[in-house]
């Protein structure tokens, strides 16, 4: 679709938004949200006609882009049949949708608990392993995001919690692995993973075993860092928790339905979690669905036991008819496929490349369609781009990279030091090397603030 300038009706809606729309994580006379016209596949365009090729995938969500003509006819078919209904009754979408993510969920995660989102998924997670276990405490990692909800937010391990830990949610912070910045001295993987599986066991062992519910942690950590666990890691978390009588949680709102170049990444390391949290991809964000995938063992405590938990739109039947349609989508049109043969093939060589020549990349790390660029201010010593969650002045070398990633029509995600790239997972190869064009002229930038 060609995009037609109308600057007076995007006057309008930036005026609306201003007036009334309060923004989440954001002071809200200090933003200045752009007014979006329309989007279509891999792009979104403004009121004045200028088109931006979207490397975010809309939060991480839109995984197999805007508008999906299959997915948008299913939702009006929907719409037209049956827009809503309660969660107690058996409705097609919603069955269809269950069994569909439970075909492609690892191991016996085959029951399937209907939310809102990713957020409300953690905590409904959190609350089975509590009643199963009859324990208190949670332990999840820094570095870490898991949603803004009371109990996700006390889970996320990242300063958006800050402001809302009042040290009573019964959560522990850990150090997971992480080599470039680690915090274990590590100078290889094995002995990055060695060292993060002991201090876990330690953590643990102080904590007291047996007060410990769940471990939940982001399978790939998303906007931390996606930082990819080291061989060995998750398998290391997954005999821990069997050894303590812990509930296994793993996060998969935005690694989960194509993104790691697996239907799940939790496939990439052949470990089976008691619980696994998905929302965002399973229908690409179209209307809002989330949920918690749930072992036989777990679900059994809940066989003769109510489980006192639910939502009114729980399953609902356009966000049900969404995902059906969206999985079909993928499976049909080899979108899975694409996200891992690009990642290995396109994405990995492309950025690998660029860090060769921008001394303002310290790492490039990823797979599938999750990818970062750990922006640096020197190489050798990883001092990083701007200071851990820097604002104002001194975020100023990140907004000017920004800037002029924006400059050259392509939207990025910036996370503290960090670029992401993370396109829908039917880019095409084409798209991504306006992409990479436009990333290279902005990181040209950002080399400018390095020593």
């Amino acid at each position: 679709m060609t995009p037609q300038p109308n600057p007076q009706a995007g006057a309008a809606v930036k005026a609306a938004d201003r007036a009334h729309v309060f923004h989440s994580w954001s002071a809200q006379d200090l933003i200045d949200p752009l007014a979006v016209a329309g989007a279509e596949g891999s792009y979104f365009w403004d009121y004045d006609g200028r088109r931006y090729l979207d490397f975010t995938s809309g939060l991480v969500f839109t995984n197999i882009g805007y508008q999906h003509p299959k997915v948008v006819a299913a939702i009006q078919e929907q719409a037209a049949r049956m827009t809503t209904f309660a969660p107690a009754f058996a409705v097609e979408a919603r069955s269809e949708a269950a069994r569909l993510i439970a075909e492609r969920t690892p191991g016996d995660l085959d029951k399937i608990f209907f939310t809102n989102g990713g957020a409300d998924a953690i905590e409904h997670a959190v609350r089975m392993a509590r009643l199963h276990t009859g324990r208190p405490k949670v332990l999840s990692a820094y570095r870490s995001y898991h949603g803004g909800t009371q109990q996700a937010i006390n889970i996320t391990g990242d300063p958006r919690r800050w402001a809302s830990d009042g040290a009573a949610a019964g959560v522990v912070h850990f150090w997971a692995p992480f080599l470039y910045r680690s915090r274990f001295y590590a100078e290889t993987e094995e002995q990055e993973t060695a060292r993060a599986l002991e201090h876990l066991e330690t953590t643990i062992a102080f904590e007291g075993p047996g007060t410990v519910a769940a471990i939940v942690l982001e399978t790939v950590p998303g906007t931390a860092g996606i930082m990819v666990p080291p061989a060995g890691y998750l398998a290391g978390v997954r005999e821990i928790c069997d050894r303590h009588g812990i509930v296994f949680v793993l996060d998969e709102v935005m690694a989960g339905f194509g993104r790691t170049g697996e239907w799940f990444a939790a496939d990439l390391f052949g470990v089976v979690p008691d619980l696994m949290t998905f929302a965002k991809g399973v229908n690409s964000g179209y209307v809002p669905l989330g949920g918690v995938a749930i072992s036989e063992r777990i679900a059994e405590t809940f066989a003769r036991r109510p489980y006192p938990g639910g939502l009114t739109y729980s399953g609902h039947p356009l966000a049900c008819a969404a995902a059906v349609a969206t999985i079909n989508v993928m499976a049909e049109e080899g979108v899975v496929e694409n996200a891992k043969r690009l990642g290995a093939d396109v994405v990995g060589p492309a950025l690998a490349s660029l860090a060769e020549r921008h001394p303002s990349v310290g790492e490039v790390r990823g797979t599938g369609m999750f990818w970062a660029l750990d922006l640096v201010k020197n190489r050798e010593t990883r001092e990083p781009l701007v200071p851990y969650n820097a604002a104002g002045e001194a975020n100023a070398p990140m907004a000017a990279f920004t800037a002029a990633a924006k400059q050259q029509g392509l939207w990025p995600f910036v996370n503290m030091n960090r670029t992401h790239v993370v396109p829908p997972c039917n880019v095409t190869e084409a798209e991504l090397k306006e992409g990479f064009a436009a990333l290279d002229a902005a990181l040209g930038v950002a080399d400018e603030y390095t020593a």
